[in-house]
C-alpha cells in the first residue's frame, strides 16, 4: 500500500435528542481531526453535552428533512474526507484503524460502504432484513452529495467508484420498544412527503398490501422467524412505517 501526504478527516454527526447516545459517539470519533455536530434544537442535554467537548464544533439548525440536515452539516467541514456517523452507529477500533489506512492509501475510492450490525436492546440482530444491511459513510466531500429527493433513509449520490470496507459499524438503533415504533412512525410520516413528490394516489394496495408485504418478506423471505420475538417486534414496526407513510399520504391529499 503507497502512502500518500497525510489526509485530514472530518467527522459529521446531525442530532436530535440523542442524550443518551451523544458522549459515546463524540468518543468514538475522537480519531478524527475535525468533529462537527448539526442539532437540530434538541429539547434534552444532547447540546449542551456536545458543545462540552472543546474538540467538537457544535452547531444548530432547524430540521426540515435529513438529507437537507446532512448537505448542510456537508457545507460545514474544512477536509475533503467526510465520516458521517449516526448518533447510535459505533466504530471499532479496527474499522477506526481501516478508516485512517484507506484514506491515506493512493488512488483510493471516491466513497467506501460499511456494512452495519444491527443491535437490538445490545444483541446483534442476525436476520430480519439486517443481515445485508450496508451505508456509505465514508466519502470524499467533493465527489458526494445526498439526493434532496429522499427526505428519510437519504441517498448520497457519488460522483466515482465506491469501495467497501472489511470492518463493521456498530448499530444501536432499538433500545426500547417504544422509541423504536416513534422513530418508525416519524420515518414513515417523512416517506409520505416522499410520495407526494412521487405524486403517489394511495389506494387499498398502499394501505394494506404494502405493509403486509412488508412484513412477510422481513420475516419469512429475510428470516426474520429466525430471530425469534426479536424478529417479530421489527418486522412488524418496518410494516408500521409503511402503512403510516401511506395513511399519511391519504391526509396530506386531503388537505390538498
Amino acid at each position: 500500500m503507497i502512502l500518500q501526504e497525510k489526509q485530514l478527516l472530518t467527522a459529521l454527526v446531525i442530532t436530535y435528542n440523542e442524550e443518551q447516545n451523544i458522549k459515546t459517539v463524540l468518543d468514538h470519533l475522537a480519531f478524527a481531526d475535525e468533529i462537527i455536530v448539526v442539532d437540530s434544537f434538541s429539547t434534552d442535554k444532547t447540546f449542551e453535552i456536545a458543545t462540552s467537548f472543546p474538540n467538537v464544533k457544535t452547531v444548530q439548525r432547524s430540521f426540515d428533512n435529513f438529507a437537507s440536515q446532512r448537505n448542510y452539516a456537508l457545507s460545514l467541514a474544512s477536509n475533503s474526507w467526510i465520516l458521517f456517523m449516526d448518533a447510535d452507529e459505533r466504530l471499532t477500533p479496527e474499522l477506526q484503524e481501516e478508516i485512517s489506512l484507506v484514506i491515506n492509501k493512493k488512488n483510493s475510492d471516491s466513497a467506501y460502504f460499511m456494512r452495519r450490525n444491527f443491535m437490538f436492546e445490545n444483541k446483534k440482530l442476525r436476520f430480519s432484513g439486517w443481515q445485508t444491511d450496508k451505508i456509505i459513510r465514508l466519502f470524499k466531500r467533493e465527489n458526494a452529495s445526498y439526493n434532496i429527493k429522499k427526505i428519510v433513509h437519504e441517498k448520497l449520490i457519488v460522483n466515482g467508484k465506491t469501495g467497501k470496507l472489511k470492518n463493521k459499524l456498530i448499530h444501536h438503533s432499538y433500545s426500547n420498544y417504544e422509541d423504536y415504533k416513534q422513530k418508525m412512525i416519524f420515518y414513515g410520516q417523512l416517506k409520505a412527503q416522499e410520495e407526494v413528490l412521487k405524486k403517489t394516489s394511495p389506494n387499498y394496495f398502499h394501505f394494506y398490501v404494502r405493509p403486509v408485504y412488508q412484513f412477510l418478506n422481513q420475516y419469512l423471505v429475510r428470516f426474520g422467524f429466525l430471530d425469534g420475538k426479536r424478529g417479530v417486534i421489527i418486522c412488524y414496526l418496518n410494516a408500521l412505517s409503511v402503512a403510516v407513510r401511506f395513511q399519511e399520504l391519504k391526509k396530506i391529499r386531503a388537505k390538498s
